[in-house]
């Protein structure tokens, strides 16, 4: 099956054409869930980024001036081959990244597409202004794109972050040199292969490798006009640096320790569903995953035994079932990761109320598989309630007044996400305005739709994507000042 679905070895993308890296070097990918080497990849090197960054530029001259409705016929016809494709990108993802192919066909394909789509409508509805300043001074307000942007996604969302990325830079008009994850690049790498024909070459460019050596090539590159970046605060803030050592701006989204709030009137099945949502989805693998969940006291008892209950019942295994309700962790390092939060979680007065290990006997053991974990008597000054841990764990903390767990909640470097349920609709409003934060969902988490702007607060990010403010980011405002007047301006002496 997976002959089908991948070839042994994959290249680099760079000018329309797949390319060994300059000195051949290459690196493997494996499947998390098996262990499986799934194919080799081209290691890029520098004189490889400089090769995509002059391609980029070289298609930039006339990519530039293609109008924005051809630019929306080409977004349509890649959410159209991600469409006919879905279920073999679906397989793809799964396999590469371990998450199960429920979420990947439900979720990360097709949700993909409908980006694409989104942004093709969004450009042909951007408008530039004319503004009669007075009788003598007209004003037009142009925006043009930016030119060549480095963009640099996560191993979390490997395809659905590719679209949030490479949507809005295609329909703004300017070219990428995009990196992919070293540990999940296949997905990515195969959707150039199937749009490859549709986009001018040079226009779109995939580098792969390791983020210290390729990574870095693109943070160094001095041949960019924009850094677009998905992943840790921490290497968000090299980033930043980066873009501002050359005067460039950059969209970072970042880390996050997002909290998850219910209150005593939650519909409390829509509750203990809300929690796996916010914990579960992607093995926790989730920026804005809702792993403080704040319970008011009234209900703490009884919710966290039903809660326990819910993720002793979720079906762990191969990320190709589509019975699976949660995959792999990306791989052996994370599941480390998270055993060492758990660990200390537990040495500092935290209690494992399930979960608290990865699974050592039978099939699983064989691939990099955690139990859906909660940990109880926490508190919020706790590391584990301060840190993302980037795991199917959650720490569950005991509130009482709407004023004590709106104070917990911003009381974190963080400010990507965050859940309210309530019935309450007055309440639900007031809290989610008090949280220092990019989003908040209310009775529901994680629902990621195009067209709802998607970013954080604080350590969690600069910018806005998944909407059209992003076009913004992408472009550059041009003033052109017309004078009206047919008489010099009298500032000097007549002839």
């Amino acid at each position: 099956m997976m002959e089908k679905l991948l070839k042994d070895n994959y290249g680099l993308f760079i000018n329309g054409e797949f390319v060994a890296a300059s000195d051949g070097a290459t690196f493997d990918t494996f499947s998390p869930a098996t262990g499986e080497k799934l194919a080799s990849v081209a290691e890029a090197t520098k004189d490889d980024v400089d090769r995509a960054v002059a391609a980029a530029w070289k298609a930039f001259e006339s990519w530039k001036n293609v109008d924005k409705a051809s630019r929306a016929e080409i977004l349509l016809k890649i959410a159209d081959i991600i469409d006919e494709n879905k279920e073999r990108l679906a397989k793809i993802e799964s396999l590469d990244n371990g998450k199960p192919i429920r979420e990947t066909m439900a979720v990360d394909i097709p949700f993909a597409a409908d980006h694409f789509r989104y942004f093709a409508g969004a450009i042909r509805t951007e408008e530039d202004s004319a503004n009669l300043l007075n009788n003598d001074t007209l004003s037009l307000v142009l925006r043009e794109p930016i030119g060549v942007v480095g963009q640099i996604v996560p191993w979390n969302f490997p395809f659905l972050m590719a679209a949030w990325k490479l949507a809005p830079v295609l329909a703004s008009g300017c070219c990428s040199v995009f990196k992919t994850s070293s540990s999940t690049p296949l997905s990515v790498i195969v959707l150039a292969e199937l749009i490859k024909d549709v986009l001018p070459a040079g226009v779109f460019n995939v580098i792969s490798g390791a983020g210290s050596k390729s990574g870095q090539y693109i943070l160094d590159h001095p041949g960019f006009r924009k850094l677009a970046f998905t992943g840790s605060t921490e290497i968000g803030c090299s980033v930043a640096k980066a873009a501002a050592d050359r005067l460039i701006p950059a969209t970072l989204e970042l880390g996050g320790k997002s909290a998850n709030i219910f209150f005593p009137d939650c519909d409390f099945d829509m509750a203990i569903d809300g929690v796996q949502l916010g914990i579960l989805f992607n093995q926790g693998q989730v920026c804005c995953a809702g792993s403080r969940v704040f319970v008011h006291e009234d209900i703490y008892d009884k919710f966290v035994a039903a809660a326990v209950e819910q993720f002793n019942k979720v079906k762990v295994g191969d990320p190709l079932d589509m019975n699976t309700q949660m995959g792999s962790q990306v791989n052996a390092k994370q599941v480390q990761q998270i055993q060492s939060c758990v660990d200390a979680a537990v040495k500092g007065g935290a209690k494992i109320a399930c979960g608290g290990s990865s699974y050592t006997e039978g099939e699983l053991a064989k691939g990099a598989f955690y139990k859906p974990t909660l940990l109880v008597d926490v508190t919020n000054d706790m590391e584990v309630a301060r840190e993302e841990i980037f795991g199917p764990v959650a720490v569950v903390i005991k509130f009482k007044t709407e004023e004590e767990v709106i104070a917990m909640a911003n009381d974190s470097d963080y400010g990507l996400g965050g859940g309210v349920w309530t019935k309450d609709l007055n309440r639900a409003l007031r809290v989610s305005r008090a949280i220092e934060t990019g989003r908040v969902w209310v009775n529901t988490y994680n629902a990621i739709p195009a067209g709802a702007p998607f970013g954080g607060y604080k350590t969690s990010g600069i910018g806005r994507e998944t909407h059209k403010v992003i076009l913004e980011h992408y472009t550059q405002m041009k003033n052109i000042i017309i004078n009206l007047s047919e008489k010099p301006s009298g500032f000097y002496p007549k002839k």
